[in-house]
This record gives C-alpha cells, sequence and structure tokens, in this order.
C-alpha cells in the first residue's frame, strides 16, 4: 500500500477508534450492567481512564433497555498557561497557548517569553511540522512566513499524544497489543504507537482516581534520545470557561531525554471542540 494511503487509513483507523472508543472497551454505563464480565483488564483499564477525564457519552434508546455505543467527544481542544519553557537548552519564563486536534493529527503551539524575547508559533500536522512567523504565517500572501522544520515533526506528534486525551485514543488504536497491568498497586497501560510514531512504546499509568498522571515513552532507537519523553498530569479539575465536565490537568510537566521541556500551570482548558484548522502551507509541503 502506498505510504500516502497508509498514512491517511493510520488516521482514519484512530479517529474510528477514537469516535467508538470505549465502546469497544466495553459497553456498559453502570454497575450490573450485562456484559462487564466479558472486559477484559485492557478494557475496563482502558475504560477507567476515560470515564475519570468524563470523555465518553452515552445514550439510551427506547425504554432505555438498549445502549447506544459510548462516543469519545474530544476531537479539538486548546488550552493556555504559564510557567516554564525550555528551548534549545535555555529556559524561559513564558506563556503557553497550545490548539490540537486528533483528526487529524495537529497541534499549534504559541509560546510568549517574558521580557520581550521570542515569541514562537510551531506546528506540526501528520508528516509536515514547520514554524510561523505570526499565526497563520504563509497561508495568505504576504502575511508572515512558513519555516519547514520536518526533522521536528515526530517529536511534535509525540507531545499531541502524551496528552491523557492522546494516551486514550493510542492505546485503544493500539487494540490487542495494550497490555494492562499493575505496578506499586496502581493501573499502568502499556502499548506501541502506530503510524509515523511506529518504533516507539507508550506507558501510563494511572492514580487512584483513573487519572492519568504520568506518561512515558521509549523509542526502539536508543539513538532517538529525544523521543524518550515523561510528562506528569496532576490537578485534574474542569478548567474550561463553560463548563463541559471533561477533566483537565492543572500542572503539566514534561522532560525530554531527562531534561525539562516544559512545566506549566494552566489558566483555562477549552474542551468543547473549539473550530480549528491546520493547513499545510505550499512551501511546506513543496520543501517536504
Amino acid at each position: 500500500m502506498p505510504m500516502k494511503a497508509r498514512r491517511y487509513l493510520m488516521v482514519a483507523m484512530i479517529g474510528a477508534a477514537a469516535a467508538l472508543a470505549v465502546h469497544g472497551a466495553g459497553a456498559q454505563s453502570a454497575p450490573g450492567k450485562a456484559g462487564a464480565a466479558n472486559m477484559s483488564e485492557r478494557e475496563k483499564t482502558i475504560r477507567a481512564a476515560a470515564d475519570a477525564l468524563n470523555i465518553v457519552r452515552w445514550s439510551d434508546i427506547g425504554a432505555g433497555a438498549t445502549r447506544l455505543p459510548g462516543v469519545d467527544v474530544v476531537t479539538t481542544m486548546e488550552f493556555w498557561g504559564s510557567g516554564t519553557v525550555n528551548s534549545g537548552g535555555q529556559s524561559d519564563k513564558a506563556d503557553y497557548h497550545a490548539s490540537l486536534d486528533y483528526n487529524p493529527p495537529a497541534m499549534r503551539v504559541e509560546i510568549t517569553r517574558t521580557g520581550g524575547a521570542a515569541h514562537t508559533f510551531q506546528v506540526v500536522r501528520e508528516k509536515y511540522a514547520w514554524d510561523e512567523s505570526e499565526l497563520g504565517g504563509g497561508l495568505v500572501t504576504a502575511k508572515g512566513t512558513p519555516t519547514p522544520t520536518m526533522k521536528a515533526d515526530k517529536e511534535r506528534l509525540l507531545q499531541l499524544y502524551v496528552l491523557p486525551y492522546g494516551v486514550i485514543k493510542a492505546a485503544v488504536a493500539a487494540g490487542d497489543k495494550t497490555k494492562a497491568s499493575t505496578e506499586n498497586g496502581l493501573q499502568v497501560l502499556t502499548f506501541p504507537l502506530s503510524g509515523d510514531l511506529a518504533g516507539i512504546t507508550m506507558k501510563a499509568t494511572l492514580d487512584g482516581k483513573n487519572f492519568i498522571t504520568k506518561v512515558e515513552t521509549k523509542p526502539d532507537d536508543p539513538g532517538m534520545r529525544n523521543m524518550a519523553m515523561e510528562a506528569e498530569f496532576t490537578d485534574y479539575a474542569d478548567h474550561g470557561e463553560i463548563p463541559t465536565d471533561v477533566k483537565s490537568p492543572g500542572h503539566i510537566v514534561e522532560k525530554q531525554g531527562g531534561n525539562l521541556l516544559l512545566d506549566i500551570q494552566i489558566k483555562t482548558w477549552d474542551a468543547n471542540n473549539p473550530y480549528l484548522v491546520f493547513p499545510v502551507p505550499a512551501s511546506v509541503k513543496s520543501g517536504a
């Protein structure tokens, strides 16, 4: 199968898996519903993590005896925070704004460093990665410049999937390759990533409330040190200006190759599927 076809098949599979996410991980909505006994530990753990975040919605039909599939309601999100950002070995205090989409996988990170330092836009969509001189740079004539950074595509995609919502979608997409276990009394999910992130194993640890509090990635190739990440998530709550009941972390710490990459406190998290687009500039496509 051609590479382009495989890539779009991967995106479609992840999108479909996400849409039906936790139906496949057990189609019950309350204790006592039929089918619970047939759920594997993998399915129970994924379902518990999704329920903790409250990202699955259920519908009744008829008199309520028949259940429709559970639907993962998260496709696009935005969040704002501030703290410490490390880039090129230099740590700065900064404001951090991330826009993200899981179908197709894409993410834009805007970093505004304090003290008049650089203001940057870092973008990825599938295999394309680029920096913008301003928001949407290069999409309109004479409005900003996009600079291809193609070697950063995997690293930026990984930042999308280490977020709790990405973890659940990737664990579902991995199917039977996802394994559930217990370490130090806590539930753990371990699974391989696929598509452009193939060759990386992800490990997610859940706390006593089933929130994903730690995510670790390990590349098969020891030379890909930049793909060895560790992320910690704490202070879960509904951080939206408009309440959604979707839980998001209030504090994010990310390390890359053992070095601090990000340490931010969340101010606002929009889980209402905001309208976001990530078109790839023509000059970036032609330079790929």
